[in-house]
């Protein structure tokens, strides 16, 4: 992991962003930058498959992503693979303070060119999304009014692994008061889904567990450079306090195996789980149903049981 800013000893700090005209400034430096595909051909950028990167270069489908985040000028955002900076160039013209994560260095001199047109306001941190403490690198703890907020265009081959960990954070509320993530559209389903419907499963139960989930705006693939094969689609997450606590390796065991052979009824998908059906049995769940039908509330249920019970380990 390499720290770096395009400004010298510059950086994030923890005070506002300046004075009104120094934001108009950045806003108007930032707008009088060269357009995104002029950038990307200077640098011979070209989005690599492997690092499963689709540039978003409409300037205004990137504002509008800004628009829907909850952000204040002077709010620090954490952002993931920024590539040629499109989604950075947004948030810091609407002010923000970004620390950006970013693993291909040929996008580094683009992204410090960025940092120093910002004065000051972008870190660069060079290295892998998957192996960074983004709650330290951020420098927020969670409090009233505080707390950074997420943005990213994700990487497919690593998005709903990314997500998982943040939703996964044993410090809850996170460090994090807000993410608005993209996402292939068919996962965004996921990811909003009610019990009774196809697309509800495990990720569908964490994600609204803890945050409040909701999908912002579709985007074609069209949009996109190279466009990928499938649609995509911005969702955002507000973390809350659940109703009810309970350990977050029982809930993923449970939910596991219910889901792991989601056609088949709860009394044969879960009696591989020490425990699961008495469990069923105590908070009135019949054994017959399937896990597609069961509410958030009732596999909270299920798993309270287990994890009070001498199976639990």
């Amino acid at each position: 992991m390499c720290p770096r800013t395009g400004c010298g000893a510059g950086g994030l700090t923890n005070g506002s962003v300046g004075d009104g005209s120094s934001e108009d400034g950045v806003a108007a430096a930032i707008a009088a930058l060269p357009p995104l595909r002029d950038v990307i051909a200077a640098a011979g950028l070209r989005a690599e498959k492997s690092l499963g990167q689709n540039f978003l270069l409409d300037l205004n489908l990137l504002d509008r992503i800004v628009r829907s985040i909850p952000l204040k000028p002077g709010d620090r955002v954490y952002e993931v693979g920024p590539g040629p900076g499109g989604l950075t160039r947004a948030l810091l013209k609407a002010g923000a303070q970004v620390v950006a994560v970013e693993r291909d260095r040929r996008a580094i001199p683009i992204l410090e060119h960025l940092a120093a047109v910002s004065n000051c306001r972008l870190t660069i941190i060079e290295g892998d999304a998957m192996a960074i403490d983004a709650g330290a690198v951020t420098g927020l703890g969670r409090k009233e009014g505080q707390g950074a907020h997420i943005a990213a265009n994700l990487p497919y081959n690593i998005g709903t692994a990314l997500l998982t960990g943040w939703l996964t954070d044993r410090q809850w509320l996170p460090w994090w008061q807000s993410a608005t993530l993209m996402f292939q559209k068919e996962v965004a389903e996921r990811l909003v889904a009610a019990p009774g419907s196809s697309a509800y499963g495990r990720l569908s139960v964490l994600a609204q567990w803890r945050c409040d989930v909701r999908i912002e705006m579709l985007l074609p693939a069209r949009a996109f450079t190279p466009p990928p094969k499938v649609d995509s689609a911005v969702v955002r997450f507000v973390p809350r306090m659940p109703d009810c606590a309970v350990p977050i390796p029982m809930l993923e065991r449970v939910t596991a195996a219910a889901f792991g052979q989601r056609r088949k009824m709860l009394r044969q998908s879960l009696k591989g789980l020490p425990g699961a059906l008495q469990a069923l049995e105590e908070v009135g769940i019949d054994p017959v149903r399937r896990a597609e039908t069961l509410s958030i509330p009732e596999f909270i249920s299920v798993a309270q049981v287990l994890a009070a019970g001498p199976a639990y380990s």
